[in-house]
């Protein structure tokens, strides 16, 4: 019995009072992403535990992913999915198979020793939470479609707990898709393609708010962006103006895609559980600001705005990176950066939690994301700070210590390809501490400055420093992070996105005093004497020349190549 066992043994004793004997054959699990059950035949809640030893909300990620990715359907009896010899699961069947009449909740539980609300915060851990609720319907299929509720929630080992959280209910929604097309994988991924009324995807956005958009890569981008000045105006020839047939609507727009965890016919059309949008956010935000805008007017048309349709893809049957890919490649065709397609990674996630965490401060891996929100909703999250951290630049950081020059000034390229990506972003960022990451994020607001003041110290000779912008940024990080008082100054400056007074002249000193120099030893290097006399100042933007620096910088202060994890 591993730690956690024993810890889950004690905690069903202790706040369940269940006797050794039995709570000890109500442990394990942990390979269905559980690690204990209880049935409260009073309360008729059957709670399903995990139990971390452990004050960091952190350590229920993996665990989770595995309740969510195949735990579910092994406790709900998914054939095909666990082997019949595991006694845990046996018992576990067998109390839910006696008590299924009267089972009323299924209460998950992840208790820990920590504090509970910390864990409501944390993105990563809201994006599983999610996809939790999301298999819903694995519980109503058990239950014979008996409407019973599904609870989340995060204790600590105390007792305390966070906000209360409402029993989750499944999201269905019942809509028209014209005569729809399905196809599938040799994988089992399934979509269904067809036409789909306006009005069924705008039910969907007011009944499910800010989360129908959770997989998808932006927020709607507002009416002052083209293509949704575009969209007002086709709504308005149809609706208002009568101008338009709704049937041309869905000759002159590119479609939409959905996800959701199931989907079934019934009588008069589609039952769609879950749905989430990963394309089409500008169309279903324009929808319902037009609607708002318009809908008390004389001159809307109801029957000609549950007329309009538009092409619609549902993906079924899917686990979450295959809907990633699909995210990427069904938002390629729209004015769309590579960088957008990588907001909802996981390590994305993490970054934000680690940020917030550590540090208090919002990293925006959605664009126009910290926009939205107001002074309540930073308070709520936890931030502290007005400003945001951002991807690209967030992204410049990270390449430039760990001495990629070359590719910080080409972000296309790092986005586009999966292995430089995973690189820039490798999991062991999470390991950084954040301060050091955020003084080294912070020079780039300095630049321009620390230029200026290197060049006083020589117009001539220095002149060319501006072209040097990002080894300037990568070595500064690197006297910074080589500095004798590195504690000291991560504590007074790595806290906050301001930048003091104290600050640069830190930086003023690294430019004018050390970084100067190993430029200046650049330009006299005998691999490079020849490219300075015909002009060509080229190589200040290779990784080439950063290691000869560095190389320098060894010898004058003995300073070592140091990356941010």
């Amino acid at each position: 019995m591993t730690t956690d066992d024993q810890a889950m043994l004690h905690y069903l004793e202790r706040e369940h009072r269940v006797p050794t004997e039995r709570a000890a054959m109500q442990v394990g699990g942990s390979e269905f992403g559980i690690d204990g059950f209880h049935f409260d035949p009073e309360r008729r809640n059957l709670y399903l535990f995990q139990f971390r030893n452990s004050a960091s909300y952190q350590a229920f990620k993996p665990s989770i992913q595995t309740l969510v990715d195949s735990g579910m359907e092994a406790i709900f009896f998914s054939a095909g999915k666990v082997g019949a010899k595991d006694a845990f699961l046996r018992q576990l069947h067998s109390v839910l198979n006696e008590n299924r009449s009267i089972i009323d909740q299924v209460c998950f539980r992840f208790v820990f020793k920590g504090d509970p609300e910390e864990a409501e915060k944390s993105q990563i851990l809201a994006k599983y939470r999610e996809e939790l609720e999301n298999k819903k319907y694995l519980v109503d299929q058990f239950f014979n479609g008996r409407d019973v509720g599904l609870i989340v929630e995060f204790r600590s080992a105390t007792g305390r707990v966070g906000s209360f959280q409402a029993a989750t209910h499944s999201s269905t929604f019942d809509v028209h898709l014209e005569n729809p097309l399905e196809v599938q994988t040799s994988a089992g991924e399934r979509m269904h393609l067809g036409l789909m009324r306006l009005a069924d995807l705008n039910q969907m956005h007011s009944a499910l708010g800010s989360k129908f958009f959770d997989h998808n890569i932006r927020y709607g981008l507002g009416e002052s962006e083209a293509v949704n000045r575009a969209i007002s105006k086709a709504l308005r020839s149809i609706i208002i103006d009568k101008a338009d047939d709704p049937s041309t609507f869905a000759f002159n727009h590119n479609g939409i895609t959905l996800y959701a965890e199931r989907m079934e016919q019934v009588a008069g059309g589609w039952r769609i559980t879950a749905p989430r949008l990963l394309n089409g956010a500008q169309t279903v935000t324009t929808l319902a600001s037009f609607k708002a805008a318009n809908e008390g007017a004389s001159g809307f048309s109801k029957k000609s705005y549950e007329a309009i349709q538009v092409l619609c893809k549902v993906i079924t049957k899917a686990e979450q990176k295959f809907v990633t890919r699909v995210t990427i490649n069904n938002n390629r065709q729209n004015p769309v950066e590579p960088w957008n397609l990588h907001a909802n990674d996981d390590i994305q996630l993490e970054l934000q939690d680690k940020f917030k965490d550590e540090l208090g401060i919002y990293y925006e891996r959605q664009e126009n994301a910290f926009d939205q929100l107001g002074a309540e909703d930073l308070e709520e999250y936890g931030i502290q700070e007005t400003k945001a951290i951002q991807m690209l630049k967030l992204t410049q950081t990270f390449l430039l210590t760990d001495g990629n020059i070359s590719r910080a000034s080409s972000m296309r390229a790092v986005f586009e390809d999966d292995r430089a990506y995973e690189n820039v972003f490798r999991r062991t960022r999470l390991r950084a501490d954040a301060r050091h990451i955020l003084i080294c994020y912070k020079v780039q607001f300095r630049l321009r400055k620390l230029i200026s003041e290197i060049i006083e110290k020589g117009e001539n000779k220095y002149a060319f420093v501006g072209r040097a912008r990002n080894l300037l940024w990568a070595l500064l990080a690197q006297g910074l992070l080589n500095h004798e008082d590195i504690e000291s100054i991560a504590e007074k400056h790595g806290r906050s996105l301001a930048v003091s007074n104290e600050y640069v002249e830190l930086l003023t000193y690294l430019a004018t005093a050390r970084v100067r120099m190993l430029l200046s030893d650049l330009l006299e290097d005998r691999d490079y004497v020849e490219k300075v006399a015909e002009g060509n100042l080229s190589f200040l933007r290779t990784d080439k020349a950063f290691d000869k620096a560095m190389e320098q910088a060894r010898k004058k202060w003995k300073w070592e190549h140091l990356k941010l994890a």
